[in-house]
């Protein structure tokens, strides 16, 4: 009797299934094809990716090695061509490797490339400040304070990571340009800063020393320069 009953179990089982299978059965084979070709795009993905960063990478070896032979000329269109087609991390690297063979070319052809890659809203903000550093750090040679402040006063007046760099640059313009009280307070904010690292530190106590009698009162400044008897 018990038999029986397992038998009846077992057909309304397989009754079930069938009916299941007879609704259901175009849909599960449908998301079994595409569990499996998304598997496939997948691998396909991550197969084109690691090409295109072998690729990448060999061709700022290449970029590289022109650099380093002097063809700076050639080594910036390697590295522009990189920094147009090659994968995100590459391409940060080649725009400023560009840049650097920019300026060995032409220090003003150098600026505006540092100037571009700082206005480019897909580079990260972090290197787009870096970019911002260095072209001032070259305008500090070739064009006025005014022109170091717009590119970095924000910078030097945060608290970012660079802040130590684009204090230094300030106060490197600021003692170019004469104005040697502001290269006092900028050297002293870099001392005072216990986060500044140490070479900055060490050049930013030789400037507050060299511009320490803007800061002296007259009287002191008088007497530090009278002749002795």
């Amino acid at each position: 009797m018990t038999d029986i009953f397992h038998e009846i179990e077992e057909d309304l089982r397989r009754d079930r299934l069938r009916k299941l299978w007879d609704r259901f059965g175009g849909v599960i084979i449908a998301a079994c094809v595409l569990v499996i070709l998304a598997a496939a795009g997948w691998s396909g993905y991550q197969y084109w990716r690691h090409e295109q960063a072998v690729k990448a990478s060999e061709a700022y070896q290449s970029a590289v090695a022109l650099f380093d032979a002097g063809k700076m000329q050639e080594a910036e269109a390697a590295f522009a061509a990189i920094a147009k087609s090659g994968p995100a991390g590459y391409r940060t690297l080649a725009l400023f490797r560009a840049a650097a063979a920019a300026t060995a070319r032409d220090k003003a052809a150098g600026i505006a490339a540092f100037d571009a890659i700082a206005a480019d809203n897909s580079v990260p903000p972090l290197a787009r400040d870096l970019a911002l550093v260095r072209s001032a750090l070259l305008v500090v040679d070739t064009a006025g304070l005014p022109e170091v402040k717009q590119r970095i006063g924000g910078i030097a007046n945060g608290t970012g990571p660079l802040r130590h760099s684009a204090r230094e640059t300030l106060a490197l313009a600021e003692l170019k340009a004469g104005d040697l009280a502001a290269a006092n307070k900028t050297a002293t904010d870099i001392t005072t800063d216990s986060d500044t690292p140490p070479g900055v530190r060490s050049r930013a106590e030789l400037i507050r020393r060299l511009t320490a009698s803007a800061t002296a009162p007259a009287g002191e400044a008088a007497a530090g320069t009278a002749p002795t008897q």
